[in-house]
């Protein structure tokens, strides 16, 4: 963990920005970079019942363009002499940031949580939960 790359995933909320503290604070300890990952769902539509003015390829397109422009824009927002790598990937959240973490190369997960309880809990994803159970590295879940 000491030596290894700490992996911060967005969605750019503010509740993720918090956690982006934590990870920061985490890789001056140990003097480690951090590895900034943002997953684009990947659109569902038929192209058949033209209910869509684009097709889903160009809506996720346009979806990991936007998501590139809050990236670069959050970087400029960084003060840190810390080494930091963006990654924009496309498809399921947990599927993508579990695969990350285990890639061998990340030492930590600080990743933020939504906080839900009750029936909005069970209602929807809960990623950071996930992550926290699948990652072979230690997660810190930020609320």
């Amino acid at each position: 963990m000491r030596t290894k790359t700490i992996l911060w995933p967005t969605d750019f909320s503010e509740t993720a920005s918090h956690a982006l503290r934590y990870a920061i604070e985490m890789a001056n300890l140990y003097q480690v970079g951090i590895r900034i990952l943002h997953v684009v769902d990947q659109p569902l539509g038929d192209e058949n019942y033209m209910i869509l003015a684009i097709t889903p390829e160009e809506l996720a397109a346009s979806m990991e363009k936007a998501a590139a422009e809050k990236m670069h824009a959050l970087l400029e927002e960084l003060n840190t002499d810390l080494k930091v790598e963006t990654l924009i990937r496309r498809g399921d959240a947990t599927e993508e940031i579990v695969a990350e973490a285990n890639g061998g190369d990340i030492g930590m997960v600080v990743i933020a949580s939504h906080g839900r309880s009750g029936l909005a809990h069970f209602l929807h994803d809960n990623v950071a939960e996930a992550v926290a159970n699948q990652a072979k590295c230690p997660v810190l879940v930020v609320k």
